[in-house]
């Protein structure tokens, strides 16, 4: 059975930091392109970034790009994204996912098979 656990997320001023985990058991992890997603209150899901399976690529969507750095411990089976410079606007849960496919710079949420219940990051002001 696949398990797809997130931490780390908080509260935190604007400007702050933070760094959430995934950890996923029962799949090849290194064989999975892994992604975090968000989804803030009353908006949809969205995609934040993604990390090849051997971590020689990476996707950021833009609103991460220059603040969010993702990466993986394979050896761990576990994901990571290190948040700089918060804002009040990246206040969401948090998914991390699990997937096969690759579309380069896309992340369509029916492409990843396995998910976290999540995690929530909270940016005051």
């Amino acid at each position: 059975q696949v398990q797809v656990t997130e931490s780390g997320g908080g509260l935190v001023q604007a400007g702050g930091s933070l760094r959430l985990s995934c950890t996923a058991s029962g799949l090849k992890f290194d064989n999975y392109l892994m992604g975090w997603f968000r989804q803030a209150p009353g908006k949809e899901r969205e995609g934040v970034c993604y990390i090849y399976w051997s971590a020689a690529r990476t996707y950021y969507s833009d609103s991460a790009k220059g603040r969010f750095t993702v990466s993986r411990d394979n050896a761990k089976n576990t994901l990571y994204l290190q948040m700089t410079s918060l804002k009040p606007e990246d206040t969401a849960m948090y998914y991390c996912a699990a997937s096969r496919i690759l579309r380069d710079g896309v992340m369509n949420e029916g492409d990843y098979n396995y998910w976290g219940q999540g995690t929530q990051v909270t940016v005051s002001s």
